[in-house]
């Protein structure tokens, strides 16, 4: 409600420090941010968003900032019935935004009846940074790093940096800036080398600022899971983030995708499903499930999942890609290049995922001039920017060229290239697994057991 609409990012990260503070809480159920701000902006019934979300309680709430003032309303809300069970307003000085951070989280503990634990009122009310400026910085950063943008994600570096500048204790900053790295390399924005040790460097910064940090132990998982290959220390640092805080979805999401990597689906279906029950509007987090399901090579299971993600939302382009390689695996060829071609029309082009799932369909289809002429395209995109050397050994795969298969799996070991990590399950690879280099590559990996 600030008379400049720039503001976004400022009440934004009120709201979503005020989650990320109560999820820390063993009392509270806790819809992280990605459901509850779907929310945002909509003038939905009460009751309706509480059943969508399967909450019994809202809090609502609005931000106006003028200058150094500030005025903040809030109200908890009964889902049920929509009454209101207390609700506040503040008119303050913009210094007085962590006392009331922590006023409206006190509230609600209180509202609520829940028993605080031992500890558990230090964590609630932990903003990490006396600094005002640090913490603006820091929030703007995180703005930035929810759009998950290549261009967001590097803008969101410059304001964890800046923040880090004005406290080079502020361990939020440096998780912040450790997720940014890690998911410009996950998502292949920018390679391995130029990602995954500086997200390493800036983790363990914020462990040594704050070992009870679970978001921290999160990013260092998923870094010794993608850059170190040491799958124990990745399962330690997954446990010790969902011990210290287990209402912190992104954990349970990483951890249900490691576990796939271990060939152990059971328990990873079962992760992704604590992990959708605490997001349950997450696109990312509903497909998940289908993607989970089709690395256990449950097809029929998995195409079910990713039809599911895409009536939530038909523009979510990256299940198509997906959606396209559960289909081949049950040789519906036809369905399999439909999605991928839906998804290169919403992407306005295509993605190299969705480059190498139509190489891997032709291949299948026995069509080796399209298989190629997808491959001289991935090798052409690679001179101008990162492409999985994984992807290029799929197709390869596919055609039956094993030669050629093997040397980019190689470059993929050199490189270190995250996707590698799934080599224990991937079904794309199948008809490469008889070969002696197969099994001596999970050796070297550490995943031959």
């Amino acid at each position: 409600m600030s008379p400049h609409k720039d503001q976004e990012y400022f009440c934004d990260g009120i709201a979503e420090e005020i989650i990320n503070g109560l999820t820390r809480l063993e009392g509270l159920r806790v819809v992280a941010r990605t459901s509850a701000f779907a929310f945002k902006d909509k003038h939905e019934d009460i009751r309706e968003i509480g059943s969508k979300l399967n909450v019994n309680t809202l809090l609502d709430g609005s931000v106006r900032k003028a200058g150094l003032r500030l005025r903040i309303t809030v109200q908890l809300v009964n889902a049920a019935d929509g009454y209101q069970l207390w609700s506040e307003r503040y008119d303050r000085d913009m210094e007085d935004v962590f006392a009331i951070q922590d006023e409206i989280s006190l509230a609600i503990v209180d509202t609520l009846k829940v028993r605080l634990l031992e500890g558990e009122k230090t964590r609630l009310l932990n903003r990490f940074t006396a600094d005002l400026e640090a913490y603006n910085l820091c929030l703007k950063g995180r703005y930035f790093w929810n759009k998950r943008t290549e261009g967001g994600l590097k803008k969101a570096i410059e304001y964890f940096e800046q923040s880090i500048t004005k406290d080079p204790n502020y361990a939020a900053a440096y998780t912040g800036l450790a997720d940014c790295y890690l998911v410009l390399g996950s998502y292949n924005y920018l390679s391995p080398k130029e990602t995954f040790p500086n997200a390493k460097a800036a983790a363990e910064k914020a462990l040594k600022i704050d070992d009870r940090l679970a978001e921290a132990h999160t990013s260092l998982a998923g870094l010794r899971q993608y850059w170190d290959w040491d799958w124990e220390d990745a399962e330690r640092e997954f446990k010790r983030a969902t011990e210290l805080n287990s209402g912190y979805a992104t954990a349970h999401h990483w951890y249900a995708v490691f576990l796939v990597a271990m060939g152990r689906f059971d328990e990873s279906v079962a992760e992704a499903e604590r992990a959708r029950t605490l997001d349950p509007l997450s696109l990312p987090l509903n497909s998940l499930m289908g993607w989970v399901l089709y690395e256990a090579r449950q097809y029929d299971r998995s195409i079910e999942e990713y039809r599911k993600a895409l009536e939530m939302d038909p523009s979510y382009v990256v299940v198509y890609s997906r959606l396209a390689l559960a289909y081949t695996q049950i040789a519906e060829y036809e369905k399999a290049i439909a999605n991928i071609q839906k998804g290169m029309d919403l992407s306005e082009g295509g993605t190299t995922e969705m480059m190498t799932a139509l190489g891997y369909v032709y291949s299948m289809l026995g069509k080796k001039r399209e298989a190629m002429r997808v491959l001289k395209e991935l090798h052409e995109t690679s001179r101008r920017r990162y492409v999985s050397p994984v992807e290029i050994a799929v197709v390869y795969a596919g055609l039956s060229q094993k030669d050629e298969a093997f040397k980019w799996l190689e470059t993929a070991y050199q490189q270190r290239d995250h996707s590698l990590g799934n080599l224990k399950v991937e079904p794309q690879l199948d008809n490469l697994r008889s070969d002696r280099r197969f099994a001596e590559l999970l050796k070297r990996m550490g995943l031959s057991n």
